[in-house]
């Protein structure tokens, strides 16, 4: 029967001792690292919403300081309406071309619609 020993650790226990130590110091100044970098990310969102908000607010009142500097303008005249029951050409050769951008037309369709729309 082997002899046990009273008193102080052995090279074992101060070895198993020595890394419980280590690892709860590591697993605190872990989560301590964490949340700093988590309060540094959440001031900077707050900072940079807060840049958004002035920016915005400091747009919104050049453009009505321009708008207060110009002169009244008319009104554009609007487009004139295609004829009762005739068709708006422009608008649909850009919804061909809307079509064609999108790959639903080939060039050739588009090219058959569009000389068929203008014919």
């Amino acid at each position: 029967m082997p002899i046990r020993r009273v008193g102080r650790p052995g090279l074992i226990g101060l070895a198993a001792r020595t890394a419980v130590v280590a690892g709860t110091a590591s697993a605190v100044s872990g989560g301590v690292s964490r949340r700093q970098q988590q309060k540094a990310q959440s001031q900077y969102e707050q900072e940079q919403y807060q840049a958004a908000q002035q920016q915005a607010a400091m747009q919104a009142a050049a453009q009505e300081a321009v708008a207060q500097q110009m002169p009244q303008a008319p009104a554009p005249a609007p487009a004139p309406a295609a004829a009762a029951g005739g068709v708006d050409v422009v608008a649909e050769l850009q919804k061909l071309a809307a079509l064609k951008d999108a790959g639903v037309l080939s060039d050739d369709e588009f090219a058959a619609a569009k000389a068929k729309l203008l014919s």
